[in-house]
């Protein structure tokens, strides 16, 4: 599949808003994919904010962030078909507390965190596109070593479990298994040269 990306900015902000408010995106419409940028519990939120919102909140502000955008949507045509979550490791700040997720070693790495895909868009090659796309991105921006945390299922996985992206595709992109700390979930590197 053809599928072009750009990085999310306060001029594009409407087209994610398009992907995570597609059918079968409840649970990124939640997160906003801000919870790995966290660490820890959330202060008290204003009257009648949610967390959901708040979340919706502070990604539109990284969006404002032009040097380093939080990540980038991906569109066929001109339709914004899903979007992948990527930066540098230290803006994730819940990797540094996970016990599967966190740092192998001290080399400075980019996570790609999530991909999400809306249900009509699923199972055509986009997250794979997407993640093509962003190895092409990393490299051009100077990423020396790309990171990610796959799900590794021999069986089909429910699509909430799969915001990670399957091992297989990371697999498939050249990517190498660096650590497993638990027995799915995988963390693999590519070194960009």
């Amino acid at each position: 599949m053809r599928v072009t990306v750009k990085p999310l900015t306060p001029d594009n902000w409407a087209d994610v808003e398009t992907v995570f408010n597609a059918r079968g995106c409840s649970v990124a419409r939640g997160c906003w994919c801000m919870y790995y940028r966290r660490s820890g519990a959330r202060g008290p939120l204003p009257p009648g904010m949610t967390h959901a919102n708040a979340n919706r909140a502070d990604l539109k502000a990284l969006a404002r962030n032009a040097g380093l955008p939080p990540g980038l949507i991906g569109y066929r045509g001109r339709t914004p078909v899903g979007w992948i979550s990527l930066g540098p490791r230290k803006d994730f700040a819940k990797l540094q507390r996970s016990p599967v997720m966190k740092a192998v070693d001290d080399m400075p790495v980019w996570s790609i965190i999530c991909f999400v895909v809306p249900a009509e868009h699923r199972g055509q090659g986009v997250a794979r596109a997407l993640l093509d796309a962003s190895i092409a991105w990393a490299r051009k921006r100077g990423v020396r070593l790309l990171e990610a945390y796959p799900v590794d299922r021999s069986d089909r996985a429910s699509d909430d479990a799969m915001w990670f992206g399957a091992k297989s595709m990371f697999d498939d992109a050249g990517f190498h298994e660096v650590a497993r700390r638990k027995p799915r979930r995988p963390v693999v590197r590519l070194a960009l040269r």
